[in-house]
Parts: C-alpha cells; structure tokens; sequence
C-alpha cells in the first residue's frame, strides 16, 4: 500500500488557511505558514521560541516521512533536503507571496515571492512524485531534538 501524500495544491490551500481534507501533512503546513506569518509582526524576542516551533513542526514531518512512506529503491537518488524542510520553505514562500500581494508598492517583488513559490510547489510535486515511486530518498533529519539526544 502507497502512502498517500497530499498534492501540491492541497499543500497550498493549507498555507492560505483552507484544510479540506484530514491529514498530518496538511496540518503541519498550515501551523508553518502561521507560524511564517507570527515572524512579520514578532518582537525579536519571540522569534526563539517560533523558531523553536517551526523546528518541532519539520521534525514531526520527518518522522511521520520516515515511518509512512515506502523505502527507496536501493539506487534510488538522494535529495538535499528533507520532506519538512521543503515543506517549511513553501510556507515560508506562500505566506510571503501573500503578503506581497496584498502590498501594492511590491512591484516586482510581488513577481519574484510568487514565482519563487510556484517553483517550490513545483518541486514538491516532482519530490512527492519521485518518494512514492521509491526513486529518491530523503536523507534522514538533520537535525536532532536536544530531548532526543542521548545522555552522556
């Protein structure tokens, strides 16, 4: 059985607020682009602890990834980054995108936030493509928790 990972669009749709269906992918995205939108107005003493968040959030991506999705093919390719890590980015991209619209001196920024996200979601597509036919592989988080870390 293939696991199902939710299309570009719906990824999208998240990022904007708009869930339409139940699933943790979706979930994380939203909060992510929430948590994107918490950093424009955040003092800088804020900015730890929705980092902190947003870590937690790409963390639980990866470990859903790693215990959901089938295992590559051992020649399989090796992606530079992790399926939360992509995700985070096309948060952070949607939420910029938006804001730049909604800002009419953006100009050609407005041009350059929408189409760095259409590239992003874009790739996403191509990634979870690529995941469920088992020709890439993830490498495995990069980064540990520190309540993960063993005890010395």
């Amino acid at each position: 059985m293939t696991t199902h990972l939710p299309p570009k669009d719906l990824l999208l749709h998240a990022c904007a607020g708009t869930i339409t269906q139940p699933h943790p992918l979706l979930q994380a995205a939203y909060e992510l682009a929430s948590l994107h939108e918490a950093r424009h107005s955040a003092t800088p003493a804020d900015l730890p602890e929705i980092d902190c968040t947003r870590d937690r959030l790409i963390h639980d991506i990866d470990l859903w990834t790693a215990r959901e999705l089938p295992r590559p093919f051992a020649a399989a390719t090796l992606h530079t980054e992790t399926l939360g890590m992509v995700i985070d980015r096309l948060a952070r991209f949607s939420v910029a995108a938006r804001t730049a619209l909604a800002d009419p001196t953006t100009g050609l920024y407005s041009h350059h936030a929408w189409t760095r996200l259409a590239e992003i979601s874009l790739a996403y597509a191509d990634l979870t493509h690529d995941l469920t036919a088992r020709t890439r592989r993830i490498p495995h988080s990069v980064t540990t928790r520190p309540d993960n870390l063993p005890h010395r």
